[in-house]
């Protein structure tokens, strides 16, 4: 897979070298995991702290499919 380029957002939680889509976001549950970010009740949804709220466009919470989306925009 031919490797994206997180911006400056998404950055702060992947680090900012270029990586493959599936790298990305294995890096993006390793950290929502490490933080336990994952709603206890909803499994489905993302609490967002500060650094995933700036990815999320302020959102404080997010379906797992729309967090593909919104991060979808932080890649060039």
């Amino acid at each position: 897979m031919k490797p994206v380029q997180p911006d400056e957002k998404l950055a702060a939680i992947v680090g900012s070298k270029p990586l493959p889509r599936t790298e990305l976001t294995k890096k993006l549950w390793a950290y929502i995991k490490k933080h336990g970010l994952q709603d206890k009740k909803k499994r489905t949804q993302i609490n967002a702290d500060d650094a995933l709220k700036a990815v999320f466009n302020g959102k404080k919470q997010v379906s797992m499919f729309e967090m593909t989306k919104l991060v979808s925009k932080h890649v060039d």
